[in-house]
């Protein structure tokens, strides 16, 4: 594989462009890798009563979907936003993922997952009393892709 950098003065936004001649899983991985450096930076705007916050991607425990709407959980804060969950998984990058038909969580923000095997299993977080469930169908796909991030550190 050949990795090549052309600087051009005249260009307004950067741009990458993957060549290959055949989609696999490597390239997928250096896609969702330049994703993810690309999209930590990126803000949100989220809501509480008529103020809007700016909040980094990195912050945000998880979204879930309560009767109010969807909210968006930080270590010591509820936002609300505008987006449905449907939206949040296209535009998220992919260190979140669903977990549940009603939450999405940030991947690097798990603390601990406490297994049960006939029902929901917990996830928790650092510093924080929050936690999550993680329906028996989502369980299997979030064990892969934290091995997946353990493995490629």
């Amino acid at each position: 594989m050949k990795i090549r950098i052309e600087v051009d003065e005249n260009l307004i936004e950067e741009e990458v462009v993957i060549r290959c001649s055949r989609l696999n899983t490597d390239i997928q991985k250096i896609q969702q890798a330049v994703s993810d450096i690309t999209s930590k930076a990126q803000r949100f705007v989220f809501y509480k009563g008529d103020t809007e916050y700016y909040l980094l991607l990195e912050e945000i425990l998880f979204f879930e979907t309560e009767a109010n709407g969807i909210c968006v959980h930080t270590l010591d804060n509820v936002y609300q936003t505008k987006y449905k969950l449907y939206e949040l998984e296209e535009l998220l990058p992919g260190f979140f993922m669903r977990v549940s038909k009603s939450a999405i969580l940030n991947v690097n923000q798990i603390y601990s997952i406490s297994r049960n095997l006939t029902a929901s299993s917990i996830v928790q977080f650092q510093n924080t009393h929050k936690q999550v469930y993680v329906s028996r169908y989502y369980y299997k796909l979030l064990k892969q892709k934290l091995e997946e991030k353990r493995m490629s550190v």
